[in-house]
């Protein structure tokens, strides 16, 4: 009974906060009108500015933001405790995260929708501009190596969920086409092809339709990150409405879909908690700041601000959809962290082995020696806990397990891919940004950025293949969080040229700041001494161009309030 109180207390929490922080955001701090104009209208171009409707534009959004993040984190910092997870969760998003999101969206919108990176130079000065800028390509670097290996190991793992993820985009790209050309919505097809690829999952989980053979090519991670690499290169080039907006709409209702059905096995099979309240902190890496990094999306990402400015933001049609887009759908990924959380935590382990998923973790992040460290799980053990977790909860549905085990598999693949790719598409607009700058004309090539940014990860994937991405997630974590951080001080900025109240973004911004920080420092310290010069190189640079960045940005706030020319 424990375990279903703290999951209906976490989601009343995020109602709560919906119906009445979300409410005073809108109306009291920024001030949403209805009749503002938007950028998506005043310059529509049918590539990236795209007047698009809500619920299409919702389900892109939440997809885009939505990746294996919200799930690998919390499966992770579980080794903490569940009640040190929960409370960051819960409590980070509401007044940190969602607000974060829905800021970033709202600033993006009102300057004709500039990235967080060009609204650094208006908001901080000019210099800060390319530094931030250098941030984000550091941050989609390690974003695209972290999702790639999740992708990977998933499909060597559930081999049956390879047919259903490649035949949704498929169709996806069908639907897209259709819709544009025909000018029809999208939804009605949409949930159709949910439907087919539910039937995919089942008649692939179940032996009728095709399956790989072990030991063939695709149980080689190797080619699976070559191929999402290609992948990824293709789709970050494509118009927004050739495979974003429909397949991020079908992952939208797969995810409405399976986080009920998830949350519906929970509440039926009762579970109780397997994992300790507070974990065996003597043993662990310091909790804090190291757990405020280790779960990043699901509590606050930075990388969701690129989301919101970098494509959202360009295809938002009504000023007011900014609140259900920006602050609800991050309030939905925080759902998705917690029920991450309760799978890894309460979740039945299908296999031989293990009674419990935590029972697999606890293994997995057992010290090597008597007395010795206990330390964070890799990400392909965290993602099997949880896909084992989780399915056990379908299960109680009267699904078999394996077939649970696929749906869960092919969701957070679903997610995980829509990341990658979405992330790659915005390094791409982040490289022809610097190549304005430099004037380096051939960056603004949408298939060079695209190669590049491609390239550059696959360098990154190859240099940190024996760790599976392990090294990096602190990493990732500590750079996400600065970002966030900035864009929280920028939405500060933006307010006291208005007039208005600031403390909202003001205060998250200042605390944000300290932990990245420090976890930073502490991360580059332990990869150092663990002589993991790459990884702890890639750190120390973001590290000083973060304290460069925030010495301009206490300058700016000591300056006041400056001109803006955006709507207020």
């Amino acid at each position: 009974m424990v375990a279903l109180a703290v999951a209906l207390a976490s989601l009343a929490a995020l109602a709560l906060g919906y119906r009445f922080y979300s409410r005073y955001l809108a109306r009291e701090v920024f001030c949403l009108r209805e009749d503002e104009p938007v950028p998506s209208v005043e310059r529509t171009d049918g590539i990236d500015f795209v007047p698009t409707r809500r619920e299409v534009l919702w389900g892109h959004h939440f997809a885009s933001i939505a990746g294996a993040a919200p799930i690998l984190g919390p499966a992770m910092a579980i080794v903490w405790g569940w009640v040190p997870a929960l409370i960051w969760i819960v409590g980070g998003v509401i007044f940190m995260g969602a607000a974060h999101d829905f800021g970033a969206l709202v600033l993006s919108m009102r300057h004709d929708g500039e990235s967080v990176g060009t609204l650094t130079e208006r908001f901080i000065g000019p210099r800060s501009r390319v530094l931030f800028l250098l941030i984000i390509f550091f941050l989609i670097w390690l974003v695209g190596a972290v999702f790639a290996f999740a992708i990977a190991g998933l499909f060597v793992a559930f081999p049956a969920s390879i047919l259903p993820v490649n035949l949704e985009i498929a169709v996806a790209i069908v639907i897209g086409w259709w819709g544009y050309r025909r000018k029809r919505s999208l939804v009605v097809p949409s949930i159709a092809a949910l439907v087919l690829l539910y039937l995919a999952i089942f008649g692939s989980a179940s032996g009728v339709l095709w399956t790989p053979q072990e030991g063939s090519l695709f149980f080689d991670k190797r080619f699976w990150l070559a191929a999402l690499l290609a992948y990824a290169f293709v789709a970050s080039s494509l118009p927004v409405w050739l495979l974003l907006q429909p397949r991020d709409l079908i992952n939208s209702h797969q995810l409405i879909v399976g986080l009920g059905a998830l949350y519906i096995g929970f509440f039926l099979s009762g579970p109780e908690f397997a994992a300790p309240a507070v974990g065996e902190l003597s043993a662990l890496p310091a909790v804090f700041p190291l757990l405020f990094v280790t779960i990043a999306c699901g509590a606050i990402s930075g990388f969701h601000g690129l989301v919101g400015s970098g494509t959202t933001s360009k295809q938002i049609c009504r000023a007011t959809d900014a609140r259900p887009i920006g602050y609800g759908a991050m309030l939905c990924e925080a759902a998705l962290a917690v029920l991450a959380t309760l799978a890894v935590a309460t979740g039945l382990w299908s296999g031989p082995e293990h009674v419990h998923a935590w029972e697999f973790l606890a293994a997995a992040t057992a010290p090597s020696e008597p007395g010795g460290a206990l330390h964070l799980p890799q990400v392909p053990q965290a993602l099997a806990a949880f896909v084992n977790g989780a399915g056990g909860f379908l299960a109680t549905l009267g699904l078999p397990i394996a077939i649970a085990q696929t749906v869960v598999a092919v969701l957070v693949i679903s997610f995980a891919a829509t990341s990658l790719d979405t992330a790659l598409r915005i390094q791409r607009l982040i490289l022809a940004e610097l190549g304005a700058t430099y004037r380096i004309a051939p960056l603004a090539n949408r298939w060079i950025g695209g190669g590049i940014a491609c390239g550059s990860v696959g360098l990154l994937v190859w240099a940190d293949y024996a760790q599976g991405a392990k090294s990096l997630w602190p990493v990732f974590g500590a750079t996400n969080q600065v970002l966030a951080a900035f864009t929280l001080l920028i939405c500060a900025l933006y307010l006291r040229t208005l007039g208005r109240r600031a403390t909202a973004y003001a205060l998250p911004a200042a605390v944000v700041m300290a932990i990245t920080m420090s976890a930073m420092g502490v991360q580059v310290a332990r990869d150092a001494a663990a002589h993991k010069w790459g990884v702890a190189a890639v750190g120390a640079v973001i590290g000083l161009l973060t304290v460069w960045v925030a010495l301009e940005g206490a300058l700016a706030w000591r300056r006041g309030p400056q001109a803006d020319t955006g709507a207020g």
